[in-house]
C-alpha cells in the first residue's frame, strides 16, 4: 500500500504542475503516504481489537458520559478534513467499558474516510455493541475544512449530529438529562 500511496502523491504534484524532483518536494511523497495511512488506519482496525476485552461486569446502571473526545476525520467527499469532539454516553446494563476505549473507538471510525452523519451512527452503534447497554447517546460536534477552504468558505460553521439508542430514544427524561449534561 505504501508504495501506491507513495506514487499516486507524486502524480498528483506533477498533476497540480508542480516539480517532484524539486527539493523541497522530493521527500514528500513518501512523507505523504506515511500521514494517509495513519489517516486511514481505521481501516485495519476491528472492534474486538481496539476494546481488547477491556468490558467488566458492574452494577452501575446510572448514566455514564465521556465528553470532549478530539476526533480528526476526512470527508469522504473532498478528502479535506474535518475536526471536532465527540460526546458519549450510556446506561450499563451489567457490563462497562474501560474508559480509554470510547476514544479508541471514536478515533477507529474517524480515522477512515467519512461523514458526520455516519460517523455518529457508528460510534453510537458499536458501544451498544460492545456494551449491550440499556441505552447509548452520541453526539459529534465538528468543523468542517471542505466548509471553510473551499467553496462557501464559512470559517464559523460547525456540524452537530446526535445519535440517540435505547432509552436515550425512548425515554425523554434520559435525553435531557444527556443533552443537560453535555452543555454543562
Amino acid at each position: 500500500m505504501h508504495d501506491d500511496l507513495k506514487n499516486s502523491f507524486k502524480q498528483i504534484i506533477s498533476a497540480v504542475g508542480e516539480d517532484p524532483q524539486r527539493e523541497g518536494l522530493l521527500d514528500t511523497p513518501k512523507r505523504a503516504a506515511k500521514a494517509m495511512e495513519h489517516l486511514t488506519q481505521g481501516y485495519r482496525q476491528t472492534l474486538e481489537e481496539i476494546t481488547n476485552n477491556a468490558v467488566f461486569t458492574s452494577d452501575a446502571d446510572d448514566m455514564v458520559l465521556v465528553q470532549d473526545i478530539e476526533l480528526y476525520s476526512m470527508c469522504e467527499h473532498h478528502l479535506l478534513p474535518f475536526v471536532g469532539k465527540a460526546h458519549i454516553a450510556y446506561i450499563p446494563d451489567g457490563k462497562v467499558l474501560g474508559l480509554s476505549k470510547f476514544a479508541r473507538i471514536v478515533d477507529m471510525f474517524a480515522r477512515r474516510f467519512q461523514i458526520q452523519e455516519q460517523l455518529t451512527h457508528q460510534i453510537a452503534k458499536a458501544v451498544e455493541e460492545v456494551t449491550g447497554a440499556k441505552g447509548v447517546g452520541v453526539i459529534v460536534e465538528a468543523q468542517h475544512m471542505c466548509m471553510m477552504m473551499r467553496g462557501v468558505e464559512k470559517q464559523n460553521s460547525k456540524m452537530r449530529t446526535s445519535v440517540m439508542l435505547g432509552n436515550f430514544r425512548t425515554d425523554p427524561k434520559t435525553r435531557n438529562e444527556f443533552l443537560q449534561l453535555v452543555k454543562s
